[in-house]
């Protein structure tokens, strides 16, 4: 449920998980009636849900007869498919059909007029884009140089069989699933062609590989065996002495295998914590063969299937797999999310030609092909959600150590608004994270891929719950949700869309979060609620263009890691931006009209990511815009005299000391935020006079030397003294 709830913040519906169990089957031997039986089951369980769920007549909500609500109006709920259930989908939507749910088959995605998952392999595309990511970052092009895997699953399955058919450089080592363990010590270069076979196979197993395509010392054997007798060259692979070997034993040494990839395409939870238990893990199927996560040799984890990892598991490897350098691993949640993402998509646009189709603009047949020509255009929207998180885990990580006060007090505050239980999270509690500032050491990434999501739903809610979502200017927003044939032939009805401001809520909240990141939104909601620093950090990016340099900063034909020093470049400036726009109320057109003007003016000429990147001033130009404005002055004018005041008192030494000051819980961290605030609008008052023409106040050469005393030391006290000391130059004071 935890997982399935954090990956759902890419989508509208919060989501549930859940199952059900076959009280009475008849043999699994007798594949027809079992598989009857289990269609009867899954309808009782689909009509009880619709039984108590809310209706929709227009816009008319029509209460399920002969019950008692005990919540408000609540219309929507949607099923999706997942392991057993794959294949139901029309079965689900013909109920939906008989209660005459206004879902119609928007009700159940995957049908035959729906996307195929499969067919797409977008769960599994999803995970390789992480995997991509964690490569590139270590200097590896996972499409143009070879790697080695080893992973849990077999080509019949979604998300394996597709996921090693992703590029033709993966040297499939050793695999395993329920019947078989596969073993090929020197793959050649056909095993690409043999794996696509075995996929397209009905029913495939590793038992179906073709054994002269298998190198020197491999083989398949069933998992049934008492023992395994193994060649030279798959004991030196395996890492196993001698000939002779149960299974069990093969399999953990798969999983301990030195290797640049471990993937996790099947079910079952393989990889826990030394302190963890057996037991811990919740999965007793596999308890004679789970690791530790130290024991993990592969540089890089991907968990294409649900729970292969605990989250313990996974921030020890973390810590100290791969040979003591770390396992770049992410969590399930964010690995595996395409799938839903993909649902939600479908069910949108589904909802929004059920809309069109009413007024006579298109017939279902229409609709059924324009579905299936969006096909790639809905992946590509897809896979963009999931390489934006895993951009922004990477930054969020490469903060390090000096982030993790702000990322404790957003900890704090999702504690407080009762989204997020530490422990239950995986996340490090005060005194961790005490001992990790001591030793330099910042949240791993599988804390960091823990609390983006909790981050995403707690601004959520709150962007839902404000009036952000009717702003007009979040149309483009909305519209980027759809795929480009929706825009061009249908852009009236995405504007009334049924669900229109939780799309917005979705996109809004996901797009601050991946482009400001936890410590940022920690920082920037010390003593701001956290719908306002949304608002303020999308205008910001809209002031600024940092959207736009974003997207051309990570595609730039560029080393990693100097994309990366580009990324945090960009991310700071719209931290800062942003701060200076929390005190913003006007609609968000008119702030941009208003200030946009004067921008040009500030850029001088500058354009692009590197550009805007290499100008940290730029994060005052909103109040050097706002200066302008209110004193009358040209924009250049008030940004010199900004500029004046920063040199005159010290400024830059005196943020980066308040910055740098030790502080502890999250009074500390508002102490920080209100001391930077008031250091920023004395600035402002003093530009405004000197633009004024007024004379300088008395006492101004003292207060210049103090400010330069307190900002040789990060203590906040010190800072604030200096800050008094400004604001009372700043006050009104009668001619000399």
């Amino acid at each position: 449920m935890k997982a399935q709830r954090l990956k759902n913040v890419v989508i509208v519906p919060t989501g549930a998980k859940g199952g059900f169990i076959l009280k009475n089957p008849p043999p699994a031997a007798n594949r027809e009636a079992f598989l009857a039986e289990g269609i009867a089951c899954y309808r009782l369980l689909v009509q009880g849900m619709l039984d108590i769920t809310d209706n929709l007549d227009g816009t008319t909500i029509l209460p399920p007869p002969a019950k008692v609500r005990r919540d408000g109006d609540d219309p929507y709920i949607v099923v999706a498919a997942d392991k057993g259930t794959a294949t139901f989908s029309d079965i689900a939507n013909g109920i939906s059909a008989d209660y005459n749910f206004w879902l119609g088959d928007a009700f159940a995605s995957g049908g035959s007029a729906g996307y195929d998952h499969k067919h797409m392999g977008i769960t599994a595309r999803g995970a390789w884009v992480m995997i991509a990511r964690h490569f590139a970052e270590m200097g590896h092009d996972i499409f143009a140089q070879p790697f080695t895997c080893v992973g849990v699953g077999d080509m019949s399955g979604d998300v394996f069989g597709n996921g090693l058919l992703i590029t033709r450089q993966t040297r499939l080592l050793a695999a395993f699933d329920h019947r078989h363990i596969f073993l090929d010590p020197t793959p050649p270069e056909a095993a690409y062609e043999e794996r696509a076979r075995l996929f397209a196979l009905p029913r495939s197993s590793w038992a179906d590989y073709d054994s002269g395509l298998i190198s020197a010392g491999g083989g398949v054997f069933p998992r049934s065996a008492k023992a395994i007798t193994l060649s030279t060259e798959a004991q030196a692979m395996l890492g196993l002495a001698g000939a002779r070997h149960e299974p069990t034993a093969i399999m953990q040494a798969i999983l301990r295998m030195q290797a640049d990839l471990l993937y996790f395409g099947g079910i079952g939870t393989y990889i826990k914590a030394s302190a963890e238990t057996q037991a811990d893990a919740g999965d007793r199927t596999n308890d004679t063969i789970r690791v530790n996560g130290a024991d993990i040799r592969a540089r890089v984890v991907g968990e294409g299937a649900n729970l292969g990892v605990t989250q313990a598991g996974r921030i020890e490897a973390a810590q100290i797999g791969a040979n003591g350098q770390g396992v770049r691993i992410n969590t399930d949640a964010l690995d595996n999310s395409a799938g839903v993402s993909t649902s939600d998509h479908e069910v949108n646009i589904k909802i929004l030609l059920a809309d069109v189709e009413t007024k006579g603009g298109i017939t279902r047949t229409q609709r059924d092909a324009l579905l299936k020509t969006m096909t790639d255009d809905v992946a590509a929207l897809v896979l963009a959600d999931n390489a934006l998180q895993s951009l922004a885990i990477s930054l969020e990580v490469a903060a390090g150590a000096a982030a993790l006060p702000a990322q404790a007090a957003l900890m704090v505050r999702l504690e407080q608004a009762k989204l997020l239980d530490r422990a239950q999270a995986g996340l490090p509690d005060d005194a961790t994270i005490t001992l990790r500032a001591a030793e330099n050491k910042g949240l791993t990434r599988p804390e960091a891929a823990s609390l983006l999501p909790f981050a995403k739903l707690w601004l959520n809610e709150a962007i839902g719950q404000s009036d952000l979502p009717d702003d007009p200017a979040f149309l483009p927003l909305l519209r980027a949700y759809f795929p480009p044939a929706l825009h061009e032939n249908f852009a009236a009805h995405i504007e009334t869309h049924r669900l229109r401001r939780e799309l917005v809520a979705m996109a809004l909240a996901n797009q601050v979060a991946n482009r400001l990141g936890c410590a940022g939104l920690g920082r920037l909601t010390a003593e701001a609620e956290p719908a306002a620093a949304a608002r303020a950090v999308w205008l910001a990016g809209a002031l600024l263009g940092l959207e736009d340099a974003a997207i051309e900063a990570d595609a730039a034909p560029r080393p990693a890691g100097e994309r990366l020093s580009t990324q945090t470049a960009l991310r700071s400036l719209l931290e800062n931006a942003a701060q200076s726009l929390l005190g913003e109320t006007a609609p968000l057109g008119e702030t941009l009209a208003a200030l946009s003007p004067g921008l040009p003016a500030l850029l001088d000429g500058r354009t692009g990511a590197d550009a805007l990147a290499a100008a940290p001033k730029l994060a005052a130009a909103p109040a050097i815009l706002r200066l302008a404005l209110t004193s009358g002055a040209t924009a250049q004018a008030a940004a010199e005299a900004w500029d004046a005041v920063a040199r005159r008192f010290h400024l830059p030494a005196l943020r980066a000391a308040a910055n740098m000051a030790r502080v502890s819980g999250s009074f500390g961290n508002r102490a920080r935020a209100a001391l930077l605030a008031d250091i920023t609008g004395v600035q402002g008052r003093l530009a405004a006079a000197g633009l004024a023409g007024q004379p300088e106040a008395p006492g101004a050469d003292k207060a210049a030397r103090l400010v330069e005393e307190a900002a040789s030391v990060p203590d906040l006290a010190a800072v604030t003294v200096a800050a008094r000391a400004l604001a009372a130059l700043a006050q009104p004071h009668p001619p000399a």
